[in-house]
């Protein structure tokens, strides 16, 4: 009888598992709650390009097309990109567009034992003989329907439809504001002509200082100009580096740079040889605060971190300044403003040490997602939910949660690329669908997430809960699914690339599966 899978969400993780499992000869299913594929990439502000170089940003089977010769491509040729993607290996008939999944509910004549399985779903086998998911769909314009799977592969991401909006003492929130207050989720989904007449001849602010921040607050400075410039308020400053060093960062992405961090369950050898070499990672790193303060006025602007360098890399928050930032700011059109907080009042915002209101008609929160309590409230059953909740590195191989049994998340995880790092985990799980390996205990899965865990604490400090020390990592990760898979992890053809060459999507192109 065949297995149903079923995939939630039609972005770049999603078209990588339904590509995969379609390999394996699986049908699978995917539910799109937008009426296009991309995910973020569908919904994005005009102005936003790849942080990540093209070479790095690409399928391992499916280059560019020849007429994209930037380094760092707009949004546009991105979704192009992924178009032709889907096109090319006959995705679209698989997606179900315009279709929210609402819940996702597990149920076997078992499931009281769920929890207390030595082995994942009972078998550390992808599906079960008695156990289904129901899944509820939402079309537009339909009653709510539902599905009946054997596995389910999560793809709905980190950064979307939930946004994090601070929350505020009474009369002092936006109720009691008669300017306009949105997320940058919704500044971004008005599209560019409806955004640019939205904050036309407008005095905004825009509060946050990660990723979605800068590029909106550089976006209406450059929209508006000096007549009406806009605010960039924020609690804490961040390292922002230009696009060149992304390019040289991602060149230097090879074994021997990995030697230099300390990593789960290694050996005194390799302990040693990263206790040697990882004062070169930290000259690294200062160089870099070096680089940065002689090429940017950051004095000037108060803009230097209390942070170094490192413990924003580890904690997956190394963001690319825009083009001409700073000279928005000379000009007047761009203010930066740090508070530690503000509360709203009716023309304005009162920040925290400043007697005269920051006078506004627009505030756009970039403050963020709430990923898990997006990821959780899928579920129906307050276990699973619990299971997410509050846990900081939950899934062993980065997708498998060891206690929700025929079910894998896929694009939760923090990458500065998250195509090439889906990719293989998509490979991996399409193995795994196919019967090539089980997972191992329970008991296992759980002390290889805790070592995991326990390794970003380290170097991230009170980051840890949003580290990404696997992505310094990615060679080693990589290793580890090859080996799951039964595929030769070293994909160079002799020692000195295979040591000192940085490694890419391509190098895990034809990976030869059994079975």
């Amino acid at each position: 009888m065949e297995k149903r899978i079923a995939i939630v969400g039609a972005g770049i993780s999603g078209l990588l598992a339904c590509k995969y499992a379609m390999e394996k000869g699986f049908n699978p299913i995917v539910f799109e709650a937008r009426s296009s594929i991309g995910g973020v990439w569908s919904q994005t502000i005009e102005s936003t390009k790849l942080q990540t170089p093209i070479s790095y940003y690409r399928f391992s089977d499916f280059a560019w097309a020849s007429s994209v010769t930037e380094t760092f491509p707009n949004h546009n040729q991105v979704m192009e990109y992924l178009k032709s993607y889907a096109l090319h290996f006959n995705i679209l008939p698989q997606i179900r567009f315009s279709s929210r999944v609402i819940s996702i509910d597990y149920f076997t004549p078992r499931s009281e034992d769920f929890p207390s399985w030595d082995l994942w779903g009972g078998t550390g086998k992808p599906f079960s003989p008695t156990g289904k998911w129901n899944i509820t769909v939402k079309v537009t314009r339909h009653p709510l329907m539902v599905y009946e799977v054997d596995f389910v592969i999560l793809c709905i991401g980190k950064y979307s439809d939930l946004p994090n909006i601070p929350d505020f003492p009474i009369n002092r929130g936006p109720d009691i504001f008669d300017g306009k207050v949105i997320h940058s989720m919704d500044y971004a989904a008005m599209g560019g002509d409806l955004a640019s007449e939205f904050i036309k001849e407008k005095r905004v602010t825009v509060v946050g200082l990660q990723k979605s921040a800068v590029d909106v607050a550089a976006e209406v400075a450059t929209r508006n100009g000096e007549g009406h410039p806009c605010t960039l308020l924020f609690r804490r400053v961040h390292w922002l580096v230009p696009e060149h060093f992304n390019t040289v960062s991602f060149q230097n992405l090879n074994r021997f740079s990995e030697l230099m961090v300390h990593r789960p369950s290694e050996g005194f050898f390799l302990w040693l040889l990263a206790f040697l070499l990882s004062p070169l990672f930290w000259m690294f790193t200062k160089l870099v605060e070096i680089y940065l303060k002689w090429t940017y006025p950051l004095k000037k602007y108060n803009m230097v971190p209390e942070h170094p360098f490192l413990k924003q890399i580890v904690s997956c928050m190394s963001m690319v300044i825009p083009a001409n930032f700073y000279d928005r700011v000379r000009e007047g059109s761009l203010i930066l403003k740090k508070a530690q907080s503000f509360s709203f009042c009716r023309n304005g915002l009162v920040l925290d040490g400043e007697a005269a209101v920051l006078e506004t008609d627009i505030v756009i929160f970039a403050t963020g997602y709430k990923s898990d309590e997006k990821l959780s409230n899928i579920f129906t059953s307050t276990f699973f939910k619990n299971c997410i909740t509050g846990s900081s590195a939950p899934f062993y191989r980065e997708c498998i949660h060891p206690r929700i049994p025929q079910l894998a998340i896929l694009g939760y995880s923090e990458s500065p690329s998250v195509l090439y790092t889906m990719e293989v985990k998509s490979m991996w799980l399409a193995h795994f669908l196919a019967g090539n390996f089980k997972l191992p205990p329970v008991k296992e899965m759980e002390d290889d997430v805790m070592k995991w865990e326990k390794c970003n604490e380290r170097y991230a400090g009170d980051g840890y809960k949003r580290s990404c020390v696997s992505v310094l990592l990615q060679i080693h990760v990589n290793d580890q699914l090859c080996r799951d898979m039964g595929c030769n992890p070293r994909r160079k053809r002799w020692f000195l690339p295979e040591m000192f060459a940085a490694y890419g999507p391509t190098d895990y192109a034809n990976l030869t599966w059994p079975g």
